[in-house]
């Protein structure tokens, strides 16, 4: 969906950030809850990117868009206390994505990324209905996998609910005519990554267990249809041996986040300069702190993940 961009609110803006990418988290953190706890007449709309995942599988496209994209601020949310969603009612994933972004979108957020298969694929069209702003999704990366395969034989792996999907489905009758698709729910992986755990046996047998199937089958191509399943490519390499290809799209969402901002904002000068908040890690996981530990072991840096509470999304009952 093309968003006009007359259709959004006058003034809008998506801050640029003056100074190259930086990363004081307890800092930017504190600053960003100093912004939202300030009397509602005084607040200033704080704009940045939206980025929110059921869990910390999204942190895969939070970074390929900070490697692209270094002058924005972002702030990402975990909704890990209902992950996966992959294994959830449409109406729960439905309600939760709303809650989720409707939050984002009412403390300044001017675009959100959907770094999640299973909500993209399930909730993307009532969102861009429901925000008139750039909503940007990310669903399996089935045509160039197809595209990248020299046996036409390749394997998506899924959580259920996108397994499912009527998007899937889609995706494989129009790319997928000459070539045979297996589509591999994994349920319990994703739930592996998000404990933080990628190097324990039970996530190697999981793995094992999952990709039978395709090497069986003689697959080449491994399409990741689960953002999770993006932090656990060595140990899938170690499964899969050479000559097999894994592609995994989370740097096609960061460029199409690219292009959107560009059609949107920088056109019509809508991108100031001034202070940033930079990144702010966000979770709806009963103790943060846990949190801090695994999002920094996948970024590879320290970081600081605050309450969900924040931005007025309640903890998980």
């Amino acid at each position: 969906m093309t968003v006009d961009p007359s259709m959004l609110p006058e003034n809008t803006t998506c801050r640029h950030a003056s100074t190259s990418p930086r990363l004081i988290p307890e800092l930017e953190l504190t600053a960003f809850m100093r912004h939202l706890d300030g009397p509602v007449h005084t607040r200033q709309p704080a704009k940045f990117i939206g980025v929110f995942d059921s869990g910390i599988g999204g942190l895969a496209v939070y970074r390929a868009v900070r490697a692209l994209i270094p002058d924005v601020d972002v702030v990402y949310i975990a909704d890990s206390g209902h992950a996966p969603y992959g294994d959830r009612s449409l109406a729960f994933i439905s309600r939760r994505v709303a809650t989720v972004t409707d939050a984002l979108v009412a403390h300044g957020a001017c675009a959100i990324v959907v770094a999640c298969n299973t909500a993209t694929v399930t909730t993307i069209s009532a969102l861009r209905a429901r925000h008139a702003l750039p909503i940007v999704g990310i669903e399996p990366a089935i045509k160039p996998a197809v595209n990248l395969s020299r046996s036409g034989r390749l394997v998506v792996l899924t959580t259920q609910r996108t397994a499912e999907s009527e998007a899937v489905a889609r995706l494989c009758a129009l790319h997928g005519a000459n070539a045979k698709i297996i589509i591999q729910p994994c349920p319990g992986l994703a739930d592996r990554v998000e404990a933080g755990d990628l190097d324990g046996e039970a996530t190697r047998d999981m793995l094992r267990h999952y990709l039978a199937p395709a090497l069986a089958g003689g697959v080449d191509t491994v399409v990741l249809g689960c953002t999770h399943f993006t932090f656990l490519d060595a140990q899938m390499r170690d499964v899969l041996g050479t000559g097999v290809t894994i592609v995994e799209p989370s740097g096609a969402v960061a460029r199409q986040l690219a292009r959107q901002l560009d059609a949107h904002y920088r056109p019509h000068a809508q991108i100031a300069d001034g202070p940033s908040i930079r990144d702010v890690f966000l979770t709806t996981a009963k103790i943060p702190a846990q949190a801090s530990e695994i999002f920094s072991k996948l970024l590879g840096r320290t970081v600081e993940v605050g309450s969900s509470h924040m931005l007025g999304i309640d903890d998980p009952t």
